[in-house]
């Protein structure tokens, strides 16, 4: 089996660099800040440059956290010119790489399949990721790290540990080098898709390294973490048979779509309320805009405590839906059940699960043909006045209401604001 190259690229404190890059600042020496300081000095930061790391700032601290004494930029999220720069940084690979070798993992993280790439351009896996990545920053003024590997496992390991290290941004892992340089390394946390969670239940059997879990005995391992061993165990090896290939094939079994957002301040229970029936609202037209029907519904609830885990909830609706005068009711009842009625909320999430498409939808024998079929036209002429005059041209009444959020949400990019009036 031919051996592959595998690179992960990653932007430095992507939103920061950006923001730098647009005001002409060194990204690495400039002390500035993502926030969005109109939510209190509780909002947490989006990004913050390396500068500010050095001074033992963590990236995702709360804004009141930084110290008063220190000086630095704060400016708002502008989500909008972050993925233009995203959508510059992906033209670049393009230049060199087709986008079926290209797996955009997050806005500042991509993975690139570069195995027939090094012999096309006859140059080496090192010279061609400084290639990348002096590009990028002679273009876009935006710092970059890469991982390479092997395979996607390693790649992704090299980035986040090796590279880290190194001083040209740039960390190579084979298995052999993993488990030279890595086996004995902690925390368990810093690998990939090792979680607390993971870590500690590791910790009950005396695994602490890559190395104890290699030799660990299996069976008891599978005991402990079901089929999801198979990966821990190949993880432990520097094993990884996902490619991008497999991942641009993939196709999942089930879909669904899903919300949830922290609010600006601490709500009531009725306030709280309200904005469960905003997002549940614009939920239904996604679903219907998509032609996906549901007769189930997962929330979460959190509080403004932040103790525990907060609430959460299913319920099946006995038909299979998209209409909001059906799933609101359900959907009312479950909050009513789940959310604690004597605590300040603070979150709100809730997932349209097992969607089926148009072609399954069932009512009972009580449900008037006539009402559903009207309900489904006005609503699908909403959605075409929204997609055609943007989001806030068509709104409820309770979306008026001063504790509201949808018409603020309607401007924002991923729960962010999009930098734009």
């Amino acid at each position: 089996m031919k051996s592959r190259c595998y690179f992960v690229i990653d932007m430095k404190s992507f939103f920061a660099s950006c923001e730098c890059a647009d005001r002409g600042l060194d990204p690495m020496r400039a002390k500035l800040v993502v926030a969005d300081y109109s939510r209190t000095e509780q909002t947490v930061c989006l990004a913050i440059t390396p500068a500010l790391k050095k001074l033992n700032i963590k990236n995702r601290c709360r804004l009141f956290e930084i110290p008063k004494t220190i000086d630095y930029i704060l400016v708002p999220p502008r989500m909008k010119r972050y993925i233009e720069y995203a959508a510059d940084i992906y033209a670049i690979y393009l230049k060199y790489i087709d986008k079926s070798d290209i797996h955009v993992y997050s806005i500042d993280e991509c993975f690139l399949d570069v195995t027939d790439y090094l012999s096309l351009y006859s140059i080496s896996k090192k010279d061609f990721a400084l290639k990348l990545l002096n590009e990028i920053s002679s273009t876009l003024n935006i710092p970059a790290s890469i991982g390479i590997g092997t395979n996607m496992y390693l790649a992704k390991i090299a980035l986040d540990i090796t590279a880290k290290n190194s001083k040209d941004k740039i960390g190579i892992l084979d298995e052999n080098i993993y488990k030279k340089t890595l086996w004995d390394y902690k925390p368990l946390t810093d690998f990939w898709q090792i979680s607390k969670g993971i870590s500690t239940r590791l910790a009950k059997y005396g695994i602490y390294t890559m190395r104890q879990l290699a030799n660990f005995n299996e069976e008891i391992l599978y005991n402990e973490f079901g089929i999801n061993a198979e990966l821990i165990i190949d993880h432990a090896w520097g094993r990884e048979t996902c490619t991008i290939a497999n991942i641009k094939n993939y196709k999942g079994k089930s879909r669904s779509i899903s919300s949830s957002q922290i609010l600006p301040t601490n709500y009531t229970y009725d306030e709280a309320k309200l904005i469960f029936r905003e997002m549940i609202q614009n939920g239904c037209y996604d679903l219907s805009r998509q032609n996906y029907y549901t007769g189930l519904i997962h929330i979460f609830i959190g509080y403004g405590d932040s103790k525990g885990d907060g609430d959460k909830g299913t319920v099946r609706i006995p038909v299979i839906t998209n209409l909001y005068s059906v799933i609101i009711k359900y959907a009312l009842k479950l909050f009513e059940k789940v959310a604690n009625k004597h605590k300040f909320i603070r979150k709100i999430g809730f997932d349209f699960a097992d969607l089926q498409k148009e072609d399954r939808e069932q009512y009972d024998l009580f449900s008037v043909q006539k009402n559903i079929e009207k309900e489904s036209k006005v609503t699908k002429t909403i959605i075409n006045v929204k997609d055609k005059y943007g989001k806030n041209s068509v709104v409820k009444a309770l979306d008026l209401n001063k504790k509201a959020t949808q018409r603020n949400r309607n401007s924002m990019i991923g729960g962010h604001k999009s930098g734009e009036n």
